[in-house]
């Protein structure tokens, strides 16, 4: 006998700069609509988002809805990953929402979208592993990665100055000063060192809100998509990151375009890495795909990313 579905709506108050805290009333007004058993819970810090995820498993609840960006949807996620029965799904209410475009959905929610995301459409998506880390999007080292841990703020205080100034600002820096580390890769049965730009890892095709890093990635076709950019001048970085949004990069000498299933790399150094938007600090990466790994809710009549 199938659970009774049970929905629980995991809502990020602070994603969107205060946007997602202001649907709130429009998500309650779409579920008194729906004959649905749920319930909406906000998050309190950093982190929260998987804790919720977990307590609401343990009483089994059957859909998992993130209400935020990437951040969110990588934190609820983390505890249903491989895990029967359930459902996963993502109201975007966040600044970049990178995610929501494997699924056919756009980065607002029309009247539309409420109803084609509550008919349940579903398929089964991968999710990347590093070094015990889920990501459904994708991770990052190199450039992009430098420019987040540069820009990093704690969890719970406030960024000096304008946010987006100074994002902007940190780009032009890195992009100027950035320079490539040597790195190990083992991957498609061969050891190579290189000097590295950018190297992204992913399911998805989108970074950074227009960034079409891996633009070939299928997001259930049991592949990781690798994008390695190789060391650059300042006037190729240039010439690269124009041609990075229309997805043309990859056409270029300096750009190594390949999928695999899984892949080593290793720095010999601590330096940072980020999976779904989220910082953190390794000198080697192990890096696998998990296939199927958790049944998303997604538009059959979008743009989406599944074969």
């Amino acid at each position: 006998m199938a659970k009774k579905e049970k929905w629980i709506y995991i809502v990020n108050p602070t994603a969107g700069n205060g946007y997602c805290r202001d649907i709130i009333p429009e998500l309650e007004q779409h579920l008194s609509t729906q004959s649905l058993d749920a319930e909406i819970v906000l998050t309190e810090k950093h982190g929260h988002a998987t804790e919720l995820s977990e307590r609401y498993l343990e009483r089994d609840f059957t859909h998992f809805i993130a209400v935020g960006g990437d951040g969110t949807m990588n934190e609820v996620s983390k505890p249903l990953i491989n895990k029967p029965g359930v459902t996963l799904g993502i109201i975007p209410a966040g600044t970049g929402n990178d995610f929501i475009q494997i699924l056919g959905f756009p980065d607002r929610f029309t009247e539309e979208h409420w109803e084609i995301f509550f008919k349940q459409n579903t398929t089964p998506m991968d999710a990347g592993l590093v070094n015990g880390m889920h990501f459904l999007n994708g991770m990052g080292l190199g450039f992009d990665a430098q420019v987040a841990s540069e820009n990093y703020v704690e969890p719970g205080e406030v960024s000096a100055g304008n946010g987006k100034s100074k994002y902007i600002w940190h780009i032009l820096k890195t992009l100027l000063l950035y320079r490539e580390c040597r790195v190990t890769i083992n991957s498609r049965g061969e050891s190579r060192e290189t000097d590295c730009f950018i190297n992204t890892i992913s399911i998805g095709r989108r970074f950074a809100g227009s960034f079409l890093l891996t633009p070939k990635a299928i997001a259930n076709d049991g592949l990781l998509d690798v994008c390695m950019i190789k060391k650059l001048n300042i006037l190729q970085r240039l010439k690269i990151l124009t041609m990075v949004p229309k997805g043309t990069h990859i056409d270029d000498r300096k750009v190594d375009y390949y999928q695999t299933d899984k892949l080593m790399i290793d720095f010999g150094k601590k330096v940072p890495f980020h999976v779904d938007g989220e910082l953190y600090f390794d000198s080697a990466f192990d890096v696998t795909v998990v296939p199927s790994a958790v049944k998303m809710i997604y538009n059959p009549a979008g743009d989406h990313f599944f074969k």
